[in-house]
């Protein structure tokens, strides 16, 4: 039976495989292994974290860590390379655009074994970012393409591949997050750290809103982090607010000399189902983050993005999504907008219905010749 290698190398990263460990079981005719390359050692990521998701512990932890990004993506690819070399899979699979995708799809195709790429083809345009540098180098060699939005189907035809290897399929994310919903629906949630906080505040007909915030050209500059908290201090004195903080967003704050006043509450970052619980009923998400745009409009929260760009433009053509940039005033009024009940009524777009990774596998067992059981 042919095998794939299932490449994660952070927390979002098994969010978007588990739907296609799901779907690789069902289907019964491709074998595969979970290499998790430890590019960010989340202590929350035990046992329960997996079952969560429905798949199996990885078989694989490289045990990667930080560093640069030449000296993490440099120790990626060694150990992926010894791996790739003692255990040949048949293909690999990587998601998304951090350094992990990088580094295993080029040491994946110098070792001619075929790589697929789930999220291809999003840009933002910006090179200043190093996910946009991933996505660029990851799409210019792989071999399948996976595609969750329309626009990436056309960068890729505009960037010269083969219509034959560019398959639009929806979104794994998407499909995770209908799949976590539909869990969470039917699970206790008393016990999650945020939950008497969230009662508190929709007790009797109350909002509130979600802040997550930690692309460096939002939180590593000292002006720019000083004009989003006023931004945020302002929408708060209408809306309360709960901002699971980053690592380093909270280093900067503190060293920024940033406060964000007492209706802003700062919590430590959430496990999946409990940021899930918190976000999926708010009157409003602001963010910076690519994943929680689409996974916003998944479920139909309004949304703003304080960002100057998106790679993901769909959430704005046909979603919840509003780019408000990095203005503060803008960022205002987008969520004053919202609180006056004029959110825009975004829909989900084509194929984000929670069968992406059932048409992924059948790409995959087409193109390696797996059996289905």
């Amino acid at each position: 039976m042919k095998t794939i290698f299932l490449v994660a190398g952070a927390r979002p990263n098994f969010m978007k495989i588990a739907p296609i460990v799901r779907a690789l079981r069902a289907h019964g005719g491709l074998a595969f292994q979970i290499v998790h390359t430890g590019q960010h050692y989340d202590r929350d990521m035990n046992e329960v974290f997996f079952e969560e998701l429905g798949i199996p512990a990885p078989d694989v932890f490289m045990g990667a860590g930080g560093g640069s990004h030449a000296e993490q993506t440099a120790k990626i690819m060694v150990a992926f390379e010894e791996l790739c070399q003692t255990r040949r899979p048949d293909a690999v699979l990587v998601v998304g655009d951090v350094n992990s995708t990088l580094a295993c799809s080029v040491v994946a195709k110098k070792l001619h074994i075929p790589v697929a790429h789930v999220e291809a083809g999003l840009r933002s345009g910006d090179r200043s970012m190093p996910e946009e540098i991933n996505r660029l180098v990851t799409d210019s060699i792989s071999d399948w393409f996976f595609v969750t939005e329309p626009s990436g189907v056309a960068h890729l035809q505009r960037e010269g591949h083969p219509d034959s290897a560019i398959h639009y399929v929806g979104h794994v994310m998407v499909d995770n997050v209908l799949y976590q919903a539909a869990k969470l629906a039917n699970a206790d949630t008393a016990g999650f750290e945020t939950s008497a906080w969230k009662a508190a505040h929709t007790r009797g007909g109350g909002r509130y809103g979600v802040v997550t915030l930690h692309r460096p050209s939002n939180v590593d500059d000292a002006e720019m982090m000083a004009r989003i908290g006023g931004a945020l201090v302002e929408i708060s004195a209408d809306l309360p607010l709960i901002f699971p903080v980053h690592p380093r967003t909270r280093a900067n704050l503190e060293k920024f000399g940033v406060t964000l006043g007492p209706r802003v509450r700062l919590v430590a970052p959430q496990p999946y189902m409990a940021f899930l619980n918190l976000w999926k009923d708010a009157a409003v998400v602001l963010t910076d983050s690519g994943g929680l745009q689409e996974e916003t409009t998944a479920l139909g929260v309004p949304c703003i993005t304080i960002r100057e760009n998106t790679e993901r433009p769909v959430t704005v053509d046909e979603g919840t999504n509003v780019l408000a940039g990095t203005d503060p005033a803008a960022i205002v009024a987008a969520a004053a907008q919202v609180l006056r009940g004029e959110a825009k009524q975004g829909r989900r777009p084509q194929l984000w219905d929670g069968k992406a990774a059932e048409r992924i596998v059948a790409v995959l067992a087409a193109e390696l010749g797996g059996r289905r059981d």
